[in-house]
């Protein structure tokens, strides 16, 4: 369906024949499929017939889905998995080998970070990290003989780091080396990395694309040698699959998806207009905003900012969590792209588990507070935030900063 638009695609693309058809895509809850005769199932093994041999390796169900996101993000093929974090693990371990390494941009989900800083040394891999990521020569310093890929979250969680992807994108073709997008935070709908040069894309499908916290999932979206290299060796052995029913929930999120984009778009916009006036915060990071330093940027290569923001509350750990627990209308939890509107402290959830050293190096503060705007009534999301700031007062008062306790795990 490589003629037809976004939404067409979105409700339509990766489709096969089910009999009886159906207006939505039957749920395959099953691990095996029985062959005809052992003949058939030989033919099946070695891919010169067309079927499906296990469920940890194949199913109908989750085989539309994969087949409708490789279609949104114009890529030759898709691998669906159990999460957002199996996903980017499977590519890694597909594309790295002992004394490897990948260069990363640090501005990354702390999840992604854990990965890369902790899990490739106990593989013999390694990571090189960007600190200054808006350089292109420092991504170009960092690659060595050994590099494999390079890989940018764009925009990041939760600083809402935008990366110059056509840029980024040529440097790695001058090096032939793939460039690996996360774009979670986006989705295809407001941005689509491989149009802009980009080899590789990563979804944590539990976010946006499934879009109302029911299910976990994630995908990679890329060639088909590397799609196929991952569904032939790492997913059969390693076993992050992705479920049917999540396939199924995630297909059915994708039919709103740019509707509900743009819902969440005007949603943090207002939001993040009203923080920006506001006597209490003294920094806010969405680049939807005039002033942000990747406006220009994000003009280019986007089609509008997603719902993810995050600011700096004119005080210090405890206001912080103070307002967020003074917050009526917006869920406190770990978590981001739902319907509706979720606030987060990542100095001492999300990112915890980088320590505060790291934290600072990819700007994230004790002070700082993450929203992802939902798609409520924008008058209601604002009246909540205005309640907030009148309980904690107008004005910061003097105390200590409080640091934050480092965690084992980060999450959402």
């Amino acid at each position: 369906m490589t003629d037809h638009g976004f939404d067409t695609k979105a409700i339509h693309a990766g489709i096969t024949s089910f009999q009886p058809d159906s207006m939505s895509v039957p749920i395959y809850q099953s691990v095996a499929y029985p062959y005809l005769d052992a003949q058939e199932a030989a033919a099946i093994f070695t891919g010169e017939k067309p079927g499906f041999t296990y469920g940890r390796w194949d199913n109908p169900t989750v085989q539309v889905f994969e087949n409708r996101m490789a279609a949104l993000e114009n890529t030759e093929g898709a691998i669906a998995a159990a999460s957002g974090m199996s996903a980017i693990f499977l590519l890694t371990h597909h594309l790295l080998g002992a004394g490897d390494a990948v260069v990363s941009s640090n501005r990354v989900y702390g999840g992604t970070f854990g990965l890369f800083d902790v899990g490739l040394p106990r593989m013999g891999a390694k990571v090189n990290w960007v600190t200054n990521p808006e350089s292109i020569e420092a991504w170009a310093a960092a690659i060595t003989p050994r590099t494999k890929f390079l890989f940018v979250e764009t925009p990041s969680n939760p600083a809402l780091f935008v990366a110059d992807i056509p840029a980024l994108a040529a440097l790695a073709k001058s090096r032939r080396l793939p460039l690996v997008v996360d774009n979670t935070i986006t989705t295809p709908a407001l941005q689509q990395p491989t149009r802009l040069g980009a080899d590789v894309v990563v979804h944590s499908t539990t976010k946006y694309i499934c879009g109302n916290g029911s299910s976990l999932g994630g995908i990679v979206c890329g060639p088909k040698s590397i799609v196929e290299g991952i569904r032939q060796n790492g997913i059969r052995y390693l076993g992050p699959a992705m479920s049917p029913m999540n396939a199924w929930l995630s297909l059915i999120g994708l039919e709103t998806l740019s509707l509900r984009m743009g819902k969440h778009c005007r949603n943090a916009q207002a939001v993040a207009e009203y923080l920006e006036q506001h006597p209490r915060v003294t920094k806010v990071n969405y680049p939807g905003l005039a002033s942000n330093p990747y406006h220009k940027l994000v003009a280019a290569q986007m089609k509008g900012c997603s719902s993810l923001l995050s600011f700096e509350l004119d005080g210090n750990y405890e206001q912080a969590t103070r307002f967020i627990d003074a917050l009526k209308v917006l869920t406190h939890a770990t978590h981001l792209g739902t319907c509706r509107s979720i606030v987060t402290h990542p100095a001492s959830t999300t990112h915890s588990a980088m320590g505060e050293a790291q934290m600072r190096k990819a700007g994230i503060s004790p002070s700082m507070v993450r929203f992802s705007i939902g798609i409520e009534d924008e008058r209601d999301l604002l009246a909540d935030l205005e309640q907030a700031f009148d309980r904690i007062g107008k004005q910061p008062a003097k105390q200590p900063a409080k640091k934050p306790a480092r965690k084992a795990v980060s999450r959402t």
